[in-house]
């Protein structure tokens, strides 16, 4: 597999070797996609085998879903071609899909109200004498299914009734059911436990052994490493390197990705504390959050550790108003607070950024000013109507602050990556002038390059005065930009960590039994 935009790298592609004398199962040359204002792809070449699974990572932005959709049909490229086995692809999704290409996006293309089978053979049910063999279709869901694990799944349930990773897993039950011999996987796994993801694994492993070309997008490298038998990095709509897995370091990847060094992939520093601004009484929240007590200097970052369920994400909601507090004191400044709402919070002085950035923190449908200035509307308001002149400027001054990259700040929001969809939160978080910024899973569904951005961030709200808590299931990122760590378990604070005592072990000691070894 080569791919490349350099000459050296075009050339790789054209002179790609035949495996047994047969023509590599995709190869794609010199694709070029514009839009208005925008050139999503910059001839883009790259070449896929039979029984290979090929990583193409990048920045959001980069240009990799530009290309799966050209690939898909979903778009229609300006310049290049496509060809299958050897034979030049047509356009169009159903062209796509006759010459075996299946693609899983992150978002599920699924019916929840119709069958499991209705969803595999959806728009392409077995007939027989021009009616449906419903017969037929059960017998090969069921031969599906089994492929993937799912034989304890009858092709007559109804799909909302199963859970989400074995949805996730009936999405590649359904290219499978359409011959599928190209799958590509887009962030397959932002949605799935652990052990969903060790068994998607498995699935991934046995396809690839039955001779299926995958191409899996991630932005966790350690997956990456785990499946991947080689990489392509894009980057600007270009592909600009590639090399067998064997040949890569994580430093590499990452460097490549973002194009610049990575000395320090965590940009925590040392530094001053003012006083207490955040102190946080025994708290409770039923059902989950019990007798939490912690504080927060000005200039401090505090992460919170814990695993799924024990309350980290309600302990801050309760904070913050947005889940109701049965118990405990909060004090901001040394003052006593009652918080009994988010906009009480915001008076408080404090923000919180939701882990589900499209389901609670954005109205993705609108505007980037009108995001930004969602929390500062009253600020804005004179005689009871916003001015648009200082919306605009509040948005303004967000994006430049924050590098939103955007046209402009009236573009809308639900167009953006999901890095600078993080930096429109983040500037609508700083433009209430907080003492106390909440972060939940701040990083969460962003690439590397948009993460290293986050964490600079981070450590100027930090440095201008701003007490900063963060939540976040990555280790290595809590440990990496945190002054003092907490450690949650069953919904109590068990511990509290500095810095410099803070490692893996002893985090993860305290987060899954709740005491020290």
């Amino acid at each position: 597999m080569n791919a490349g935009t350099s000459s050296q790298h075009q050339t790789a592609a054209r002179a790609q070797p035949r495996a047994n004398g047969k023509p590599p199962l995709l190869h794609m040359e010199g694709i070029v996609k514009s839009f208005p204002g925008v050139k999503a792809l910059r001839g883009v070449s790259l070449t896929l085998h039979a029984a290979h699974v090929m990583a193409i990572v990048g920045e959001n932005g980069a240009g990799k879903s530009s290309l799966i959709k050209t690939l898909s049909g979903a778009y229609e490229p300006d310049e290049g071609s496509i060809e299958i086995n050897g034979v030049p692809l047509a356009r169009g999704t159903h062209a796509a899909i006759d010459a075996g290409v299946a693609v899983i996006y992150q978002e599920l293309s699924l019916v929840n109200d119709m069958t499991v089978a209705e969803n595999l053979f959806l728009g392409r049910m077995p007939a027989s004498g021009g009616f449906l063999n419903r017969r037929a279709a059960e017998r090969r869901a069921r031969e599906a299914l089994a492929q993937v694990g799912l034989d304890n799944v009858a092709p007559s349930m109804r799909l909302g009734d199963l859970p989400l990773n074995k949805r996730q897993l009936v999405e590649v039950a359904k290219a499978l059911a359409r011959d599928a011999r190209i799958l590509v996987m887009d962030e397959p796994t932002a949605a799935l436990q652990h052990d969903d993801i060790a068994n998607l694994y498995r699935v991934v492993r046995r396809l690839r052994e039955a001779g299926m070309g995958i191409i899996f997008i991630s932005h966790h490298l350690e997956e990456v490493f785990e499946l991947a038998d080689s990489a392509v990095v894009m980057r600007d709509g270009a592909t600009v390197d590639a090399r067998p897995m064997a040949q890569w370091t994580e430093q590499d990847l990452v460097q490549a990705m973002v194009a610049r060094n990575l000395d320090s992939f965590y940009p925590w520093e040392p530094r001053d504390y003012g006083p207490v601004v955040l102190d946080v009484r025994d708290l409770a929240s039923p059902p989950v959050v019990r007798h939490a007590s912690f504080s927060v200097r000005a200039g401090e970052i505090v992460g919170i550790a814990g695993i799924a369920g024990a309350g980290r994400t309600e302990l801050l909601k309760a904070i913050f108003g947005a889940q109701k507090v049965t118990q405990g004191e909060i004090h901001v400044h040394g003052r006593k607070v009652d918080i009994h709402s988010p906009a009480a919070g915001v008076r408080a002085g404090l923000v919180y950024t939701a882990e589900d950035r499209k389901l609670e923190g954005l109205v993705l449908d609108a505007s980037i000013e009108e995001n930004v200035a969602l929390s500062s509307l009253k600020a804005l308001a004179t005689g009871g109507f916003v001015r648009s002149a200082r919306k605009r400027k509040l948005a303004q001054q967000a994006s430049a602050r924050f590098a939103v990259r955007a046209p402009s700040v009236t573009s809308i929001t639900g167009n953006l990556s999901g890095g600078n969809q993080q930096k429109v939160i983040l500037g609508r978080a700083s433009a209430t002038g907080p003492a106390v910024i909440m972060l939940d899973e701040p990083t969460r569904g962003i690439d590397v390059g948009a993460k290293t951005e986050i964490y600079a961030h981070m450590i100027a709200m930090a440095r201008a005065g701003a007490a900063v808590v963060m939540v976040s299931s990555e280790l290595p990122e809590l440990l990496g930009m945190s002054d003092r760590v907490l450690v949650m378990y069953r919904g109590r604070i068990v511990t509290e960590l500095p810095r410099d005592n803070a490692d893996s072990e002893t985090v993860i000691q305290w987060a899954t039994t709740g005491v020290r070894a």
